[in-house]
This record gives structure tokens, C-alpha cells and sequence, in this order.
């Protein structure tokens, strides 16, 4: 039997429910009104603007473009494991001694500094 995928509503709802949230406390948030996240939650907004999701995105802090898919958004997927390296690191902002750090590693790694492989 083939696995249904989660609609938008569904997956706001879950994610509220997981954290403990109430309607208000989400939708101040996302700087939406409890009604009109009720309304998402139920199936009743067909096309949320991307504006939308992605505050909510950030107040349940799940990932953006799985809100956009879910929609029916075109999203372009991430290839390969750049892709997970990319939503790793977007996850949360790195301080300027992380990036500096990260980029001098991944240089090193390049020039094969590093001895694995």
C-alpha cells in the first residue's frame, strides 16, 4: 500500500501539537492571525504565500522548502550530499570564525592536505 504524503495542514498541525503550541502563540509568530493558521491547519487555504510559509517555517522551525513542496511549490531538489551540507549549515548562522574555519578546512581538504583519500 502506497504511503500518503502529509498535506501542509496536517504537517503545521503535528509539528504544533509536538511542541506544545497554541494557535495564537504560532501565529504571533508568524505575524498571522490564529483564524488564518486555523484555517491552514484545516486544508482551507489552497496556495499560502511563500511570505507565509517561511515565517512559519522559522517559528516551528522546520525546513522551509518541505512547506513549499507540500503546497505544491516548485522547489528545486538538492543533489548529492552538497544539498545536506547546504540545510546543515543554513540551520543555524555561523559565527565569521566558523566560516573562516570551515573554509580553510574545506581548502585543505581540496588540496588533499588532509590524507584521506
Amino acid at each position: 500500500m502506497a504511503h500518503k504524503k502529509p498535506t501542509l495542514g496536517q504537517t503545521l498541525k503535528s509539528v504544533r501539537d509536538l511542541q506544545e503550541k497554541s494557535l495564537k502563540a504560532v501565529a504571533d509568530g508568524a505575524q498571522i492571525s490564529p483564524a488564518y493558521l486555523q484555517k491552514l491547519e484545516r486544508g482551507e487555504v489552497a496556495a499560502p504565500s511563500p511570505h507565509v510559509l517561511h515565517r512559519l517555517a522559522e517559528e516551528l522551525g522546520v525546513d522551509y522548502l518541505e512547506l513549499m513542496r507540500l503546497v505544491g511549490y516548485v522547489v528545486p531538489e538538492a543533489t548529492g550530499s552538497s544539498g545536506a551540507l547546504a540545510q546543515a549549515l543554513s540551520a543555524q548562522d555561523l559565527t565569521e570564525d566558523e566560516a573562516r574555519a570551515l573554509a580553510a578546512f574545506l581548502k585543505m581538504y581540496r588540496s588533499g592536505q588532509l590524507g584521506g583519500g
